[in-house]
Formats: C-alpha cells, structure tokens, sequence
C-alpha cells in the first residue's frame, strides 16, 4: 500500500482514516475561533477512498533540502487535499519551492476555483506556480467542476479533470440514489447554516440573509430542526459553550449590525439557543445527517455529507462555488438572489433527484478513473459507463 503525504490537511488523523479537529477536546484553546470543519469532511472522505499505510503533511511553510530529499525517497505522492484554493487571496507560503524540488507526483483532489461577484478573477503569480507545477507532475489534475476548469485551462493547464468532491464518494457506494418518501412522512429536519458571508462573492447580503432567516423559520415551523453550524464561533459557543460562552455569544450576535437588520429576529435567536447543533469530529455529523430526514441549505459539504448517505438535500445557491457544485452533481438547488419564494413542495420531486442519482454515477466514475490515471491505490469501485468528461 501507499505511501502518502498531504499538502493542507485539516484536521488529526485518528484510526487510520478518521478525521477531527486538531486538540478537539480542548475545546477552551480554538472556541474563540473560525474553522471550517467542512474542510475536515473533505480530508476525511479522501482518506476513505485511499489505500495506504503511511500518512504524514508535507509542510510549505519552509524549503528544508534534505527534508524534501528524505520524503521523495520514503514517499509514493503527494496530495493536495480539496478546498476552494483558487482565488485572489491564496497565500501558498513557500510552496513554490517545495514543489520544485520534489520528484514524486502531486495529485490535486478535487479543488476549485471560486469568483468575484464582479471583475474578473486575478490569481497571484504563486498560485499559477503552484498550478502548473501540480499539472506538470502527474497525469491530470482533479477539479471541482466545469467553472474550475475552465479557469486552469485559461492558465494554459489542459490536463484537466473534473472529479466533483470526495465527500459525495466517502461511503464508496456507486449505486447511490436518494429515494423521496412522501413530504408527509418527513419529521427531522436540518439546515446547514451560513451567517457569514463576504460582499465579494454574495452579491447582495440584505438579501442572503433575510432570506436565509425565513428559510430557518419556515422549516422550524413544520419540522423539528438542527440547525447544522461548520464552525462560526458564535454558533460553536451556542452549541457547546458553557451559560458564559453562550450569553457572550448572543451579545455578540446581538451587536451585529448585519444579524440584527435582516437576520436575528426573535424565533431565529430562540432557535439558535435551542437547536444549534457543533462538532469538531466528522463521524459526529455523519451520525447526524443519518438521522435526519431531509438536509438543506448553505453548507457545501454539509449538504454533500447529506447525500453521501443517502438523506435528501437541497443547496442554496449564493456564489460560483456553490453553483458549480450544484451543476455537478446536479442537485436540487435554489437560486438565492433569483427574487423567488422558495417552496419545499416545489423541490421535492424525484425526478430532480433523479438527475442527482445520474450525475452522482457519473462523477463516481470520473473520480475513479482519475485516480487510476494517477497511479493511485485506491479503494473505487470499477464501472463500465461511458468514458469521463474532458475539459479541453
């Protein structure tokens, strides 16, 4: 089996392929801060569909020659864990010069790119570096979607594939399909929460959140809810704090000039200190959304997490990243800023899930079959569908 490194983990790594938050239970010494455990829900869920016996991080905070020298020798390849990485502000540290010096391949697993809700998308020189340094030392390169690659294909890297996220695939089912029951029978409900949000890629925020606000509502008043945080510390504090952290967590949510306008109305503060739901431990979430009936809401791997298995969910589309996962697996998704008001009844419809289920096999595939272009042991089902999609 492989020997493997790992460029940007998130998270330890705990019998063999589990994944949670680093020190999780010192909650004390990271509750104060934001981390995006969906991060974690990647890192996991690639470690599941790899063989290997050894794991370490490969560190680009520093070029270390003998370091580097050592790994090429003890090592079989690198991966880049997937995350959103191509954007204007991504600080790769010394990654340049690692890259440069290693000699075995660095695999790119399912990342992306992510645009400006107005402009065009500037890359720093470091980025493009890195980009092309991945490219050039393995067979393909392994993108989110369509968007991404067209992005990659634009900095003259045409070795591309598109491989969607290694959450959908971390229960290694190819014959996945979400089956509706009736809307009747549905009871448990939750919501992937996402109060935070920037200016530069949602282009209207009054609207993102009041939106988001009567949707929460809305589904508080016909199920019993959860709502699903990913690491904003208000809500972390809300769903694990002590009466002191949860009472400075309100008075902050309180003077949030933001929250209080369009989004922290009564029943929604109510909720948030009733239904909060907070872990720093992947298999924590899973257990959950195994639980639920029915997941929607902001929260790329989240709502990924949900269909992985096999519970039903709906995306709420506010930015590129959210609309090319969407696109990619073809999940139900509702357009945030379209200026329409959304009804479960019109969304719950199998032959929307139907296309999920067709896109979900697809892309299972084309996962698959990236690895193995890679030279990648890897734990995949083989298929005998069509061959995989090409950006050219």
């Amino acid at each position: 089996m492989a020997r493997i490194l790992v460029i940007s983990p998130s998270g330890e790594v705990y019998d063999h392929d589990n994944v949670r938050w680093y020190d999780y239970a010192n909650l004390a010494s990271h509750i104060d801060h934001y981390h995006n455990i969906g991060d974690a829900f990647v890192f996991d869920s690639s470690l599941k569909l790899l063989n290997f016996e050894k794991l370490d991080e490969l560190p680009i905070d520093r070029v270390d020659p003998a370091m580097i020298d050592r790994l090429n020798a003890e090592y079989d390849y690198v991966f880049l864990r997937g995350s959103n990485y191509v954007h204007a502000e991504m600080d790769w540290v010394q990654a340049p010069d690692v890259l440069r010096r290693l000699k075995i391949p660095v695999i790119a697993f399912g990342i992306g790119a992510q645009a400006p809700v107005s402009g065009t998308l500037e890359l720093s020189e470091a980025t493009k570096t890195v980009l092309k340094l991945i490219g050039d030392s393995t067979a393909s390169l392994g993108v989110r979607g369509t968007y991404s690659a067209e992005v990659l294909n634009d900095l003259g890297i045409k070795n591309v594939r598109i491989i969607g996220c290694p959450t959908a695939f971390r229960n290694n089912n190819p014959n996945l399909a979400i089956r509706l029951p009736a809307l009747e029978q549905v009871k448990k409900a939750g919501i992937t929460l996402r109060r935070e949000v920037s200016k530069t890629y949602a282009q209207d925020i009054q609207r993102y959140l009041t939106f988001h606000r009567d949707l929460v509502k809305a589904m508080a008043d016909r199920f019993e809810v959860t709502l699903m945080s990913q690491g904003e510390a208000e809500e972390k504090k809300l769903a694990l704090g002590t009466p002191e952290q949860k009472a400075a967590a309100m008075a902050a949510l309180e003077d949030n000039a933001w929250a209080t306008s369009w989004y922290l109305d009564e029943q929604v503060a109510d909720l948030y200190q009733s239904r909060m739901f907070y872990s720093d431990v992947v298999a924590e979430y899973e257990r959950l959304v195994r639980g639920l009936d029915l997941v929607l809401g902001y929260r790329l791997h989240g709502n990924l997490m949900a269909l992985a298995n096999g519970t039903p969910s709906i995306y709420f589309t506010y930015d590129s990243r959210t609309v090319e996962f969407a696109d990619t697996f073809k999940i139900p998704s509702v357009d945030v800023f379209a200026g329409q008001e959304f009804r479960l009844e019109d969304y719950w419809d199998q032959a929307r899930f139907d296309r999920f289920n067709t896109a979900y096999a697809q892309v299972y595939g084309q996962m698959r079959d990236f690895l193995v272009e890679n030279g990648v042991d890897n734990k995949m089902v083989p298929r005998t569908a069509e061959p995989q999609r090409k950006v050219a």
